[in-house]
């Protein structure tokens, strides 16, 4: 309800300079038109705190199909917490509201906290879980190894949005349908407002993330360095990239970043079947560097595609 009320205040803000033009109103009403709309701010804040708005304690805002979302949330899945997903259509979050995917946020009381960032949200659920479920929480712990790993990984995760971007945005149809415009998930009003922006989003996306040729080919090749190095340390079996065979987060994250070229059955636990993209739908371009990859690092895609068979369903720790 507070969420709906925020929205409402917003509409009245937009409208206010409007509604001064229309009717030609005077300053005093002008002035006396603010402070309404002030007063009506601070109700929505006192709202927020006598009567906060019902919610799981854990909701996930996501885009389906993003990488980064799926690393979360199959985090979440593993330590078998409970969550709601609150699904944004495309780029409409970041460019409109400036709030980007993964966002956690997190009931407590009449306190809601928000946490964004992949690595920070798994930093707060490992604190979390490690006091009440120590052994549960294992997975989860921010080794100096795995958190270097990390780092490495969320790199090869900016890079394959620049590879991503730079083949889906030429096809306008298998773009709209990436961002949820197809996906009953996304919400109602959300769907049309992402085909009637498509254009400014697009150059949004163009310029925000530098996708040109340029910048495509130096993606690509951080990207084939990166597989090269997971690849070779796979080579010998390991059922970890870090060796051993004690399965952690950095093993999800890079299976999910590259699940999003590979696009395994279980991407995304169930939660991703509506912006699912087959390889035989996505551009010619896009399907040689895929056929590429797989053929040049088999250890690699072989360890991604098992994990997601064996590993990808909630609660499962095989």
């Amino acid at each position: 309800m507070n969420e709906k009320r925020k929205l409402a205040l917003a509409v009245l803000l937009f409208l206010a300079p409007v509604a001064v033009a229309w009717w030609q109103l005077s300053v005093a009403a002008a002035i006396a038109l603010v402070l309404l709309l002030l007063l009506g701010r601070w109700f929505v804040a006192l709202s927020g705190i006598v009567a906060p708005e019902k919610t799981p304690e854990f909701v996930l805002s996501t885009i389906s199909i993003s990488h980064f979302v799926e690393k979360v949330r199959w985090c979440m899945d593993r330590a078998g917490i409970e969550y709601a997903e609150k699904v944004t259509g495309g780029t409409l979050g970041a460019y409109f509201t400036g709030r980007t995917v993964p966002l956690l946020k997190v009931r407590t009381g009449r306190v809601l906290s928000v946490i964004g960032n992949s690595p920070d949200i798994l930093r707060y659920l490992y604190g979390r879980l490690v006091a009440e479920k120590p052994d549960e929480a294992e997975f989860l712990r921010p080794t100096p190894e795995r958190a270097e790993l990390e780092k490495k990984l969320d790199r090869y995760g900016v890079n394959l949005q620049v590879w991503v971007y730079y083949h889906i945005l030429q096809d306008r149809a298998l773009t709209l349908h990436a961002w949820g415009a197809n996906n009953p998930a996304t919400p109602l009003w959300q769907r049309p407002l992402l085909r009637l922006l498509f254009p400014l989003l697009a150059r949004l996306i163009r310029f925000s993330f530098a996708v040109n040729d340029a910048n495509y080919r130096k993606a690509v090749q951080r990207i084939d360095d990166l597989l090269a190095d997971i690849n070779s340390d796979l080579a010998d079996g390991n059922r970890s990239i870090l060796g051993g065979d004690d399965i952690n987060y950095t093993d999800f994250a890079f299976a999910a970043y590259t699940g999003v070229w590979l696009m395994p059955q279980g991407y995304g636990g169930g939660k991703a079947e509506a912006v699912r993209i087959e390889r035989e739908t996505t551009p010619a371009g896009m399907q040689r560097d895929i056929e590429s990859w797989i053929e040049a690092y088999p250890a690699a895609v072989d360890f991604v595609e098992t994990l997601y068979s064996n590993q990808r369903l909630p609660g499962e720790k095989s």
